[in-house]
């Protein structure tokens, strides 16, 4: 991504590679922000029951010798509910590192959870789950290993009926993917891509913006380009993935945000983008830029940004190949219609979110990049004196709007033959940039 450095601007080759690098550094600083947002962190469902509330229980750390009892009475107990209440002290004791780490290295815990978690008393097993919830949630890779011999059964569990469950099961994996290397080798032969496929048809939405988050970590693998996302491709998530992002009323701002990123993830990997166009992601994004651009004039929501950020870098990505021209791209994208969209979110982006200007402008110099039509559309819907406005909101965002101004320009004069125009505009621009 970019920097927020002060510099000149330089020849077009020079700027170019500038900006990939400055690119690259803000987007470690975009995951560090989606991080303290709870968007890729470990999500962590607490639900306690009324009941749980009443009693004023408090999440204590637990010893060894605690731990056992509460193994011993919810694996043996004489009653259902007191093997229950068994399982929610020791969940709630799994609430401290301190108690995870005496439990993952306490012989036959974790086989005795599994069993509880593979039993046949709901209840058991739903509080089984949520103690290894609770364990998915560590920072310490160590617990996530240790919740290996778990994995096989949230994963066949999530074929199961109840949404609830589903979405529990849905979570814990997806904490416990992003911990370990070794989680990740055991779920892949395990079948977690054809199961994350089966899910995406649920007609929950809380099943589906929990799939979303599950597979979003996946996806963030270092071994993904190679291991993971030929994997997903090849599989149905795709062509569901688009549905879930289609505007309309049954559009979901959860489920959309988690699978735009999803989306952005694969495009990023530069795996097989073609098989997205062709499948008509640009045509999909374009609608949804344009639902996004009329959903801000409407509201004051905070939260849209969060969406645009993955749909414009999707969109620019998506230019950039070659199987655009194949199938259309431009066309799909409706022209006029997503320059003023753009435009509507730069200036939202401009008194909301100004760190994300540079992304609509990256996406705006991917539009009339060889495109007489998309620089047409600058002219006729008097764009030029809007996008030289922004050229002092800061060094990084002056260079990008020159750059589009530039395009623009360039094609205009080139068409006339008005190179000493042309350069003296870029004469004009670069001084611009340098003291603006």
């Amino acid at each position: 991504m970019w920097s927020g450095r002060r510099g000149s601007l330089r020849p077009a080759g020079c700027g170019l590679e500038e900006l990939r690098r400055r690119r690259r550094e803000r987007e470690a600083v975009l995951r560090k922000a989606r991080r303290e947002q709870q968007l890729i962190s470990k999500r962590l469902l607490r639900d306690d029951a009324p009941g749980e509330a009443e009693e004023g229980c408090v999440a204590m750390i637990l010893r060894e010798a605690e731990i056992q009892q509460f193994l011993r009475l919810a694996q043996r107990g004489t009653e259902e509910k007191e093997r229950e209440r068994a399982l929610v002290s020791l969940r709630r004791g799994l609430q401290h590192p301190e108690t995870q780490q005496t439990f993952i290295w306490l012989e036959g815990s974790m086989r005795t959870l599994v069993g509880l978690l593979t039993s046949n008393q709901a209840l058991l097993q739903l509080e089984a789950a949520r103690c290894l919830h609770e364990l998915s949630h560590s920072e310490q890779s160590a617990v996530a290993e240790a919740c290996l011999p778990a994995t096989s059964y949230l994963l066949t569990y999530l074929s199961g009926h109840s949404s609830d469950f589903i979405e529990l099961c849905l979570y814990t994996l997806g904490n416990l993917i992003v911990e370990s290397e070794a989680v990740r080798r055991q779920l892949l032969p395990q079948g977690i891509v054809p199961a994350l496929a089966a899910c995406i048809q649920s007609p929950h939405l809380t099943v589906l913006e929990a799939l979303g988050y599950a597979l979003s970590q996946l996806l963030q693998a270092k071994e993904a380009p190679e291991k993971i996302i030929p994997s997903v491709l090849a599989s149905t998530l795709p062509q569901h993935m688009l549905r879930l992002l289609q505007p309309g009323p049954k559009l979901n701002l959860g489920v959309a945000m988690e699978f735009a990123w999803c989306l952005h993830y694969i495009t990023c990997s530069q795996v097989n983008n073609d098989l997205l166009i062709t499948h008509g992601a640009l045509s999909t994004l374009g609608l949804l830029l344009l639902d996004l651009a009329g959903a801000v004039q409407r509201t004051e929501d905070a939260g849209l940004e969060l969406l645009a950020c993955p749909v414009l870098r999707c969109l620019s990505n998506l230019l950039t190949e070659a199987a655009v021209e194949a199938v259309g791209g431009q066309m799909q994208l409706r022209d006029e219609r997503v320059v003023a969209a753009l435009f509507i979110l730069l200036e939202f982006f401009l008194w909301k979110q100004p760190s994300l200007l540079p992304e609509g402008l990256w996406l705006l110099n991917n539009l009339t990049a060889n495109s007489p039509s998309f620089c047409t559309s600058l002219l006729s819907l008097d764009l030029i004196q809007p996008l030289l406005q922004l050229l002092p909101v800061s060094n990084v965002v002056s260079l990008l709007a020159a750059q589009a101004f530039l395009q623009q320009s360039g094609l205009q004069a080139l068409e006339r033959h008005e190179e000493t125009q042309l350069q003296d505009r870029v004469h004009a621009l670069q001084q611009i940039a340098l003291h603006g």
